[in-house]
């Protein structure tokens, strides 16, 4: 079996941890107004808001990641924007989830907003400082998201290291197998774990990315969990 050399070269295959799936309820903007708090020593919002430790987020919705002229992003996110990721209800819910997580590399020191309530809070008060927030439509809601999950039968295959091995070869032509990040994101020594819900994210369509999406369908449980055990430890 041969893969595609873009199975990961894409710059996104590696930013995803954990994700975001169906939305439920609307948010509270107004709770999101106090959890943002915790946002404003490096952020800002609102009426002449500008960039600080971290971009203004006026507008947040539907821009490309690193897409917002005069701030310095890190490579992380630059590479994450370039290969098509947008901030949506979703994304935004899974990157202030556990930013590091979501796009390794990334300089935002935040430890995250574990709980799903209020980060669709926080996701409701962005929602207010879009253009046109109203007309934003409800396939993109502010709401509250349920964090991706993958059936525990799935999670628990052990997957065969060797032939991890032997489909990891398109892999390695563009990632360091000793886990440098020269320009592509590292996706050695993940948790099995991490690695299994990554792909499975994009397979099940719950992560946005047209080309993730198509080649992590095509790939077996087994396969993924093959490549799972492989880059836990290539040594």
């Amino acid at each position: 079996m041969r893969w595609p050399r873009v199975l990961i070269c894409s710059a996104v295959a590696g930013i995803l941890a954990t994700t975001v799936g169906a939305t439920e309820s609307l948010g509270d903007a107004e709770a999101g107004k106090v959890v943002f708090a915790k946002c404003k020593v490096c952020h800002q919002v609102g009426e002449g808001a500008k960039n600080k430790i971290g971009p203004h987020l006026n507008g947040v919705f539907g821009r490309k990641a690193a897409g917002l002229e005069g701030f310095k992003y890190s490579k992380s996110l630059k590479r994450a924007g370039n290969s098509g990721l947008e901030w949506h209800a979703d994304t935004l819910s899974a990157y202030i989830q556990d930013p590091r997580a979501f796009a390794p590399g990334t300089r935002m020191s935040f430890a995250g907003l574990k709980d799903p309530k209020d980060r669709a809070n926080v996701v409701a008060y962005l929602r207010a400082f879009s253009d046109n927030p109203r007309d934003i439509p409800e396939a993109d809601p502010t709401a509250k998201g349920t964090d991706h999950s993958v059936d525990p039968e799935i999670l628990a295959i052990q997957g065969d290291p060797e032939y991890g091995a032997y489909l990891s070869s398109e892999c390695t032509t563009c990632h360091q197998i000793e886990g440098r990040d020269d320009g592509i994101p590292s996706i050695v020594y993940w948790p099995d774990e991490d690695f299994v819900v990554a792909l499975h994210a994009y397979k099940e369509k719950q992560r946005r990315h047209p080309v993730m999406q198509m080649i992590a369908g095509r790939l077996s449980n087994d396969e993924i969990a093959a490549l799972a055990a492989y880059f836990n430890d290539p040594e």
